[in-house]
């Protein structure tokens, strides 16, 4: 959604530079698709775990490819549906599937497992839709549960062929030419970093991110794996989304006079 990020950006007074961090690239096939509406239609699973709205708008589209969109809604309602947040719970109600169970804010793994916490899950089979990459906490949680758990995964995340921006954008922050990094995604700050490690700039850009950038983090998950390489997240939304990160974040920037002109910020309004 870069186009989305710059545009409120440059509305409260900031120059937005978008640098692409992460592609998705597709991972599931037509035949486990296919396989796996089967499986629904004969009611051998007993829950699907939808971590992203995206993995729901592609799990359709595959279905409807190869013409099984009506038995695949079907299917889903005949089981336990279980979504991280809204994302995926307005995506599943777009394609007429009431989700049953939708995960809280902050939309972590951790309030998916609370919000499975009243569910038998031992010995059930349970389908879980990864997003990017594997979320290590909630499968493991998940298979500790003794859930007979199956994986999968519609997209995964990989670093873009081209990394030069990446490049440009560390060596830029370094510099001192960056007042601000905001990441709305933890896969995005270990590719920065990933980066910073191959042109050897690592320690230099953990300095700088500590001690004169304002780095805003999206929600808990980003922030945790800011910490653990080393950087302190100097602003965090009360809401986890794209929209009070970047008020939050130019309210920030405006306290501390990096915004020529600002005008006093209001409260966000949810």
């Amino acid at each position: 959604m870069k186009s989305e990020l710059a545009r409120l950006v440059a509305k409260h007074g900031g120059e937005p530079r978008c640098v692409p961090a992460v592609v998705e690239r597709p991972e599931l096939s037509a035949e486990v698709v296919s396989r796996l509406i089967d499986e629904l239609g004969e009611r051998r699973h007993h829950a699907v775990i939808f971590m992203t709205g995206v993995a729901v708008s592609l799990l359709f589209e595959l279905a409807e490819r190869i013409g099984r969109r009506s038995e695949l809604v079907e299917g889903l309602r005949g089981l336990t549906t279980a979504c991280r947040g809204p994302k995926p719970a307005a995506a599943l109600r777009g394609f007429s599937v009431p989700p049953s169970l939708t995960a809280g804010a902050p939309y972590t793994g951790a309030e998916m497992l609370d919000t499975l916490g009243g569910v038998d899950l031992s010995g059930k089979r349970i389908v879980l839709f990864h997003y990017g990459e594997r979320s290590e906490t909630l499968a493991e949680t998940l298979l500790a549960r003794h859930a007979e758990l199956e994986e999968l995964w519609l997209y995964r995340w990989q670093l873009p062929d081209d990394t030069g921006e990446l490049e440009n954008l560390v060596v830029d922050l370094v510099a001192g030419r960056i007042d601000a990094l905001a990441v709305t995604c933890q896969i995005q700050f270990r590719h920065l970093y990933q980066i910073a490690e191959r042109i050897a700039l690592r320690g230099d850009l953990v300095r700088t991110l500590n001690e004169a950038v304002v780095v805003g983090a999206v929600g808990p998950t980003t922030s945790a794996i800011m910490e653990a390489h080393g950087v302190r997240a100097a602003v965090r939304p009360e809401h986890p989304k794209m929209g009070p990160l970047v008020i939050t974040l130019m309210r920030h920037l405006a306290e501390r006079g990096a915004l020529a002109g600002a005008a006093p910020y209001p409260p966000f309004t949810h």
